[in-house]
């Protein structure tokens, strides 16, 4: 497993560092399919000292899932153990989803993984745009994508729909139910 650590306000140290790697590198026995893992580690300024050490860890697997957790507390050390735990956790209630039967199993070894890829040609064009992300998807049912949004913890999540043949989005909805896009081509 590939372990790339990113820090932002704090000095990162060696001691720091292979800490983390240390810890990440014991969740290979709870998830041996991960092919890279990122931890971001940054210090904020907040109002209370006690949410200022951030520690969000990202894990990719090689079947396109990915599982993100995020802690905050006044310590980085804290931060780090608080985001393994949730980690952890979402990796047992990913293993124990029913709808990861063997036969999906096996259909998933065949499949290549599609990436999108985004080439930006002339970034002063771009106006405030601040971030790019590059990410990997695979062909997935509504269901299968609702369950990806609640690993990663976002509110809306964009996937290939077997059912359509096209890109869709999954949403969370104010109600506490979920919203499908299917855009068409005008």
């Amino acid at each position: 497993m590939q372990v790339s650590v990113r820090t932002k306000g704090l000095v990162s140290g060696d001691s720091l560092r292979e800490y983390v790697e240390r810890k990440v590198d014991r969740l290979d026995r709870y998830l041996p399919d991960v092919s890279a893992a990122e931890v971001d580690l940054v210090v904020q300024q907040t109002r209370s000292d006690a949410d200022s050490h951030v520690a969000q860890i990202t894990l990719r697997s090689n079947r396109g899932v990915v599982l993100r957790s995020e802690e905050r507390s006044g310590d980085m050390r804290s931060s780090i153990d608080a985001a393994m735990d949730k980690m952890e956790r979402q990796i047992r209630n990913y293993k124990g989803k029913h709808w990861r039967s063997r036969a999906r199993r096996q259909a998933d070894r065949t499949e290549e993984p599609l990436v999108e890829t985004v080439e930006l040609e002339d970034e002063e064009d771009l106006g405030d745009v601040v971030r790019v992300k590059e990410f990997r998807t695979r062909p997935m049912s509504v269901e299968e994508a609702i369950e990806q949004m609640e690993l990663i913890g976002h509110d809306f999540f964009i996937f290939y729909n077997v059912a359509t043949a096209n890109y869709s989005v999954v949403y969370r909805r104010n109600d506490g139910g979920y919203g499908v896009l299917l855009p068409e081509l005008a």
